[in-house]
């Protein structure tokens, strides 16, 4: 089953076009899993210096 070039292209750049989308949503959970960690636990991302 041979595919026209068109089609492999197409399923090439919507395979291209899901990397930033997967990368904004990875961002965005650490950086929402950092707040609610620094809400919940305030104290503890900044130790103090001796």
């Amino acid at each position: 089953m041979q595919q026209k070039k068109g089609e492999q292209q197409n399923y090439l750049l919507r395979y291209l076009s899901l990397g930033p989308v997967l990368l904004f949503a990875l961002l965005s959970f650490t950086a929402v899993l950092l707040i609610v960690f620094n809400y919940l636990y305030p104290d503890l991302l900044f130790h103090p210096l001796p």
